[in-house]
């Protein structure tokens, strides 16, 4: 059934929140962002707490008070079905809207990727923060991956790709592994001169955990001036992203037909070359049918472009939202 109105779209991620009021002929009628969505740490209702002032600014920027139509909600951890039903009942809760639809965010970068109109078919691989894919097939198919971490078989994202420059620097330092600049420029960032300063410092909390983050640009630029060590590390990322498309395209029967393959998250999107060469070549040779591109746009568009479809818009709405996003 159509929507009419008004709708909320949301992407949640663990770093950020994007919130946005849409209007279903396409005009963006508020926004707001907010803090990481973390579930898995605090709880679904404490997570969905931190949509709360999101939404009400939103809402007040237009002038309203709710409930909305509907509301396309696009959720970091919401990676197994129980999550997304607990999230669901959750934000049904609050009586934000009429309806809602909760999905995993890396859905919300494969519309975005997607034209707008006629069957939604192409595969999502977003390596940010974490790193996970998604696609969609024909007649309703669905690839997915629990996307969990180590025990789900995972491998790579900005935060592991720091943590892996860490570990072949300390080794390169004690002598375990094999030299690489990385051991004098991830303490020399700090403004630190050895590794075992470093290692200190993360292990005191004397530089706090979240600037790992930090490292992950280095170990590319160590890695562009051809240190070995750190060019195996994005080579590896590289693989894993190519494998995770390759596989959920194979999962959906897409190999042998044209397909979009949707690339995003930070790392992907910063296009550095050695990754994106690499990524690009792995599928040319294991999905030759495959079109890889890089979406820019944040994913709340494509948030925002779901809650159109649910509604039934028309090609100027859809025309009208993906300029308001640039």
């Amino acid at each position: 059934m159509g929507l009419t109105g008004t709708a909320l779209a949301i992407d949640a991620g663990n770093s950020k929140t994007d919130v946005a009021l849409v209007s279903t002929d396409g005009r963006l009628l508020g926004t707001a962002r907010g803090g990481g969505f973390q579930p898995p740490v605090v709880g679904a209702a404490r997570a969905v707490d931190v949509l709360t002032p999101l939404v009400d600014s939103a809402l007040a920027q237009a002038g309203l008070t709710g409930p909305v139509d509907h509301i396309s909600a696009f959720l970091a951890n919401a990676d197994l079905p129980v999550e997304e039903t607990d999230l669901t009942t959750e934000i049904t809760g609050r009586g934000w809207a009429r309806t809602v639809t909760v999905r995993n965010d890396t859905f919300a970068l494969l519309r975005a990727g997607l034209p707008d109109g006629g069957d939604p078919v192409g595969v999502a691989v977003v390596c940010g923060a974490g790193i996970n894919c998604v696609g969609l097939g024909h007649h309703g198919a669905t690839a997915r991956f629990p996307s969990i971490g180590r025990i789900s078989g995972d491998w790579g994202g900005g935060a592991y790709l720091a943590d892996e420059a860490v570990w072949s620097a300390a080794r390169a330092e004690d002598g375990r592994g094999d030299p690489t600049e990385l051991a004098r420029a991830l303490p020399a960032h700090f403004g630190l001169t050895t590794m075992r300063e470093l290692i200190e410092a993360f292990h005191l909390r004397a530089i706090p955990d979240h600037r790992r983050h930090e490292l992950t640009p280095l170990l590319f630029a160590v890695a562009a001036s051809g240190d070995p060590i750190a060019r195996t590390i994005i080579t590896r990322q590289a693989e894993e992203v190519a494998l995770l498309a390759t596989v959920a395209l194979q999962r959906l029967d897409l190999l042998d037909e044209p397909t979009p393959v949707i690339l995003g998250g930070s790392v992907l999107a910063a296009r550095h070359p050695l990754l994106h060469d690499h990524v690009t070549h792995l599928l040319t040779e294991r999905a030759p049918k495959a079109a890889p591109h890089v979406v820019t746009a944040p994913p709340v568009l494509g948030a925002a472009l779901d809650a159109l479809d649910q509604a039934g818009a028309t090609p100027e709405a859809y025309e009208r939202m993906r300029g308001a996003w640039g």
